[in-house]
């Protein structure tokens, strides 16, 4: 078979092109596969959920989790057994409620006794005024099991009850394991519906047979080793990695990963019509789409890893765990994917195969008529999108408050509707129990403090061990509120004022609320640190100032209409109760990180066509040669976010929803039209201080040219 030679002024293929070369790394990666797949498998042996793992490091409620993990029999997990009936408690009912708790402190010994002279009638034991309910609360030491393995068991133990006497099992460990619950699986289930939604989207994309199979292996095999190498992080480093952040990675894999395919698909499909050879077109193809490539790569692990910056333990596990996956896909895309291509040749593209030819006819397409109709009417396309997004970011008005626990999930389980219950009979407890942790010389000024601190319904001392004392904190107000949030961090204020006591403050509502401050700090330092690192990868790619300033303008400004319109439909819509905690700072990543990639694809050969022809004319070939192919990514990439929303979890939906209508919103609107019409109205001043920003040299006395005469001249 022939070999082009290489065009004029361009260095030749070289011993990329060796015919050895694609069955070399071909056979590399099945190695690789074969020593990750058994390590990959092993991934969900170390991601965590527990409390002492994921808190904030520095965080009060952090050294209160650490410090019960610490202690003789472990941390308690608290349930609260809600007992109710319409009509009214009945004397059969009070005996079986008793019964029920006997058997259950005889099967799980609390670690946790009552003190002398205090009875049953207390929080562990109490009737309702109202006297249609009656509850007690059960602490399970952790050596029991954890939440998910004991919440099923104890409410199969109170099945034996009277007729329409209503149980809930709730309390703050029943909403860890009904939380635990839903994750189960989930990794599976993500993965599976990815790999579903990718391959029907690459099925539509090429219409072809084959061809959506060879991204789809290639991907496959970036995933095995991004799960393996995270596994071997997590046992290198000691990295935190949660459910949420390895269902995040699989997304992230499977997204990027088919987006570089399809970019490189591309630049592969154009070199096979001037190169009859195939590993010389895709050669050609690699140096024309690896840049950019490399760059959005680039961008993206930049920004993850801003996320160590974070004190947050699960935010910052997010970082090198994501790193890592997108690293694993773009090594993938660029070596396996390329050699799968080379060895199956032109026909893997049947039917539409891509003739060799010196002489290739360009058809105007829809992109090309875009980008005329974007010439004539610049400042129209410009403010025109200008005021989408800025309708869309007035959503930002709608309800941003923080999302509670309860609230988190889609359909409410036993241990929600418990709260609601207890919150009607026992309004005076109907908070999160909080723990208080000190030294036992100070135990009864402690209490007392507690006990005097507004908000508090009740204070119940506990044992002694290891050196410190507990007290139950029992708050008066809902779970997850602001009046709760502000009866803790009066306790915290009490308990410190204590001298010697050294006295300490955590529970869920704790954690929660310390999860908070730190996110709210954490987005404070990571966000203009994202900002910083984006613009520095974007300024070295376009060797440009004013470009990426533009860029990194129309994306954050298309993050705030994304974060606008999500909130709209979460508050108008979908009946949300609030955004979690973790959403703003997950999307604005990933947002700005994968956003500005469609720019990069698009910014990168603007500045290619553009040394040939001139600005203008080089970003309307760019955006009619990445059109297509960027749109086509981006409808992946927002799919594979869109998997998130079908899991039953309040905060998954909103980050799939959320990123997905961002990343539309940049490859249909910010790409497709601002950003080309903002550079038709700037001109070359786009690429200042780079030489492509400098007039052309005219003879003395001439008149300057304008933009479109001087593209001309270029020409």
């Amino acid at each position: 078979m022939a070999v082009n030679a290489a065009p004029s002024g361009e260095a030749p293929p070289g011993r990329l092109a060796g015919r050895w070369v694609p069955w070399l790394v071909i056979g590399l990666w099945l190695v690789l596969t074969v020593v990750m797949v058994p390590l990959s498998g092993k991934l969900s042996s170390v991601t965590t959920d527990k409390a002492a793992d994921t808190l904030p490091a520095g965080a009060e409620s952090t050294k209160v989790a650490v410090l019960e993990d610490s202690l003789p029999g472990g941390e308690d997990n608290t349930f609260v057994f809600v007992y109710h009936r319409d009509s009214g408690m009945t004397d059969t009912d009070r005996a079986t409620v008793e019964r029920h708790y006997d058997t259950l402190a005889k099967r799980y010994p609390p670690k946790v006794a009552a003190p002398a002279g205090e009875d049953d009638e207390g929080p562990q034991m109490s009737p309702s005024t109202d006297g249609k309910a009656m509850m007690f609360t059960l602490d399970v030491s952790t050596t029991y099991g954890e939440p998910e393995a004991i919440v099923g068991p104890l409410r199969d133990a109170a099945k034996d009850r009277p007729a329409g006497l209503a149980l809930e099992v709730t309390g703050p460990a029943a909403v860890e394991g009904d939380m635990d619950a839903v994750f189960d699986g989930i990794d599976l289930q993500v993965l599976l519906t990815t790999i579903v939604v990718v391959t029907l989207l690459l099925i539509i994309t090429y219409r072809s047979p084959v061809l959506w199979l060879i991204p789809l292996v290639a991907v496959g095999a970036a995933a095995v080793t991004s799960m393996a190498t995270v596994y071997l992080l997590v046992k290198g480093f000691g990295i935190v990695v949660n459910d949420q952040n390895s269902a995040l990675l699989t997304i992230l894999v499977f997204g990027v990963g088919t987006d570089y395919a399809l970019l490189l698909i591309a630049r592969y499909r154009e070199a096979l019509h001037h190169h009859e050879n195939v590993r010389v077109a895709m050669v050609h193809a690699l140096r024309g789409a690896a840049p950019a490539i490399v760059a959005s790569a680039a961008t993206v692990i930049a920004g993850l890893l801003c996320l160590l910056v974070a004190d947050l333990n699960s935010t910052s596990g997010l970082g090198p765990v994501g790193a890592a996956g997108i690293l694993c896909a773009l090594v993938a895309m660029l070596t396996l994917f390329p050699a799968l291509l080379v060895v199956l040749g032109r026909r893997i593209f049947w039917p539409a195969i891509p003739r060799f030819s010196t002489a290739v006819e360009e058809k105007p397409g829809l992109w090309v008529r875009l980008g005329a109709a974007i010439s004539r009417r610049r400042w129209v396309a410009t403010l025109g999108s200008l005021a989408v997004l800025g309708v869309l970011a007035l959503g930002l008005t709608s309800n941003t408050g923080a999302l509670r626990e309860q609230d988190q999930f889609v359909s409410a389980p036993e241990s929600v509707t418990g709260f609601t219950i207890l919150r009607q009979h026992f309004p005076e407890l109907g908070g999160q129990p909080m723990t208080v942790f000190t030294r036992p010389a100070h135990q009864e000024r402690v209490l007392d403090v507690v006990k005097g601190t507004r908000g508090v319904a009740a204070a119940i001392p506990g044992e002694t061990s290891g050196g410190w004392t507990d007290i139950s904190v029992f708050p008066t107000d809902a779970p997850d509120t602001v009046a709760e949030y502000d009866t803790i961090k009066r306790v915290r204020t009490a308990v410190h004022a204590v001298s010697g006591a050294e006295a300490i403050v955590g529970g869920p509502s704790a954690e929660h609320l310390d999860t908070e401050v730190t996110t709210s700090r954490d987005e404070k330092l990571v966000i203009p640190l994202v900002l910083m690192v984006v613009l520095v990868v974007l300024a070295l790619l376009l060797r440009a100032v004013v470009a990426p300033l533009l860029l990194m303008a129309t994306v954050v400004v298309s993050f705030a209409a994304a974060f606008g319109g999500s909130v709209f439909v979460f508050d108008k819509i979908l009946g949300f109760k609030g955004v979690d905690y973790s959403v703003p700072l997950l999307a604005f990543l990933f947002l700005v990180a994968l956003g500005v990639d469609y720019n990069i694809f698009l910014a990168s050969r603007a500045r290619e066509e553009t040394a040939r022809l001139g600005t203008r004319e080089g970003m309307l070939k760019a955006l009619s040669a990445t059109g297509g192919v960027i749109t086509s990514a981006g409808l992946v990439l927002a799919a594979t976010f869109g998997v998130l929303v079908s899991l039953p979890l309040v905060m998954l939906i909103e980050v799939g929803f959320l990123v997905a209508f961002g990343v539309l919103l940049d490859a249909l609107l910010v790409r497709s039209i601002l950003v080309p019409a903002l550079t038709l109205l700037i001109g070359r001043r786009m690429w200042w201080p780079s030489r492509l920003s400098r007039p052309v040299e005219l003879p003395p006395g001439q008149r300057p040219l304008a933009d479109d005469e001087e593209s001309a001249l270029q020409r």
